[in-house]
């Protein structure tokens, strides 16, 4: 049988998860050893890793041609999608939030305001639940210039540490939601190979609960 194959999320997150295989019994040696290898085996060949991004992860998840993916709850809630959202592995953790130029009343007077985000779907979601009508601006590098350069009010963005913020005369008017890394499963694996995913899965529960 051919072997259950896992995208992962490269960089910090490709790190937490072979941490976690390894914590579960998994040689990982010819994960960590990738050199520029994208597919590589883990536990002599038992699994698969396959090293994307974020946004990819969820694409081979949801075309079968990856069982499993470790992925950021941010991407999730962004791209959406046909997959089962199994488990909170409970790393990657960080928030949403709505931010802007320290002391500004975002709420406050009558005018439309404009929010800048990488994220605009989950930006969108947030204001709509808010019944505010906000013009959303798609950025994709560096949102924090946004309001610096008079192009937004406001930003949503992931928030760590707040040290960017702060750094450029920002800070956290509201926290949206958690994100942390999560286990999403093809449905159509889910189905055909259910007791490989679910020993899997029992393993890394136990690990990620102890």
């Amino acid at each position: 049988m051919k072997p259950l194959r896992i995208a992962l999320t490269k960089g910090r997150l490709e790190e937490n998860a072979l941490s976690l295989f390894e914590k579960v019994g998994c040689d990982c040696t010819a994960a960590r050893n990738k050199g520029r290898k994208l597919i590589l085996p883990v536990d002599g060949g038992r699994f698969e890793v396959v090293l994307a991004k974020a946004a990819d992860v969820i694409t081979y998840v949801e075309y079968g041609v990856c069982d499993l993916g470790i992925v950021g709850k941010d991407t999730i809630l962004e791209k959406g999608g046909n997959f089962f959202e199994v488990m909170d592995l409970g790393f990657g953790k960080c928030k949403f939030a709505l931010a802007g130029p320290v002391g500004t009343d975002f709420f406050g007077g009558y005018s439309a305001k404009t929010v800048a985000s990488k994220y605009p779907h989950v930006a969108g979601n947030y204001f709509e639940s808010k019944a505010m009508d906000v013009k959303i601006i798609k950025i994709e590098g560096s949102v924090e210039l946004a309001p610096l350069l008079g192009l937004s009010d406001a930003i949503v963005d992931i928030v760590e540490t707040g040290t960017t913020l702060k750094e450029n005369g920002l800070e956290v008017i509201e926290p949206i939601c958690g994100i942390s890394a999560r286990l999403i499963v093809n449905p159509a694996s889910m189905k055909l190979r259910k007791m490989e995913i679910e020993s899997l899965t029992e393993k890394m529960e136990h690990v990620c609960k102890s």
